[in-house]
């Protein structure tokens, strides 16, 4: 990604939302128990989260029906949109410009 490209995204840029936007870069969809326990948060918090990352376009969701449960309820699945995985990029390479892409200098 080219520096032009580069750009500082506060939606995106809120720890939680940041830590979401990771996890979905790098899968198709997630099912959001996986992700709530994941990044360690209560169901409301994720949901809060989603919602502004979704207003945003950033994300999609989609509610199935468990195939392995014999009940009523049903899955939610949380996909990146295009335009999500393009503005995480952006941001990522923003953040990049920003630190002077400092790499494991810290760790030094």
């Amino acid at each position: 990604m080219s520096a032009e490209q580069a750009a500082f995204d506060e939606t995106i840029h809120a720890p939680v939302r940041l830590r979401i936007s990771g996890m979905l870069r790098g899968v198709e969809k997630i099912d959001f128990a996986v992700l709530r326990d994941t990044i360690g948060i209560s169901d409301a918090t994720l949901s809060k989260h989603l919602k502004v990352l979704g207003d945003a376009g950033y994300i999609t969701t989609s509610k199935v029906r468990s195939a392995t449960r014999n009940d009523a309820r049903r899955l939610t699945w949380i996909s990146q949109t295009a335009t999500g995985r393009a503005a995480f990029d952006a941001h990522v390479a923003e953040l990049r410009r920003i630190t002077g892409d400092l790499g494991g200098a810290l760790d030094q």
